[in-house]
């Protein structure tokens, strides 16, 4: 049987065209639209809240799977990259979400090649059950550097 999550947020206008969100999680800032949306730089926009959503719910979701496929993680940092199209009525649609994930991971006494391929199916993983990458429209590309050590 299926069942149901509810997530929330909170927004308020704080003048121009900023605003603050509260999420129900406890975190809460400051947001605008980007600068060249009238916006200002040095807080949350929500283009980068959108790019923020995918990445880090691929690196949960990516340590659950190294988890699963007991691997030794060592690290994990990733770089995300989210490509807008504006089209000429100025609508607008990301169409593409690129992930270059570093990942460093420790052999022990396992075979590397044998190592490898279980990187690259938690990788599988991570995506298939990342919720953000479920519910968007743009096409996911992950290109990962994987380090394998002794």
């Amino acid at each position: 049987m299926s069942k149901t999550a509810s997530y929330n947020t909170t927004v308020s206008w704080q003048g121009g065209h900023r605003g603050h969100v509260v999420m129900g999680n406890g975190p809460e800032m400051d947001f605008s639209a980007p600068p060249d949306a009238q916006g200002f730089s040095g807080v949350l926009t929500p283009e980068d809240a959108f790019v923020a959503a995918a990445n880090t719910c691929n690196m949960m979701m990516f340590i659950w799977a190294t988890e699963r496929y007991k691997l030794d993680l060592l690290s994990y940092d990733c770089r995300a990259e989210g490509i807008k199209l504006i089209e000429l009525d100025r609508t607008e649609i990301f169409t593409q979400l690129r992930f270059w994930p570093v990942i460093r991971i420790s052999a022990g006494k396992e075979i590397r090649q044998v190592i490898e391929a279980r990187v690259q199916r938690a990788l599988q993983s991570a995506q298939k059950y990342s919720l953000v990458a479920n519910s968007v429209k743009s096409e996911i590309i992950i290109e990962p550097k994987i380090e394998i050590l002794a």
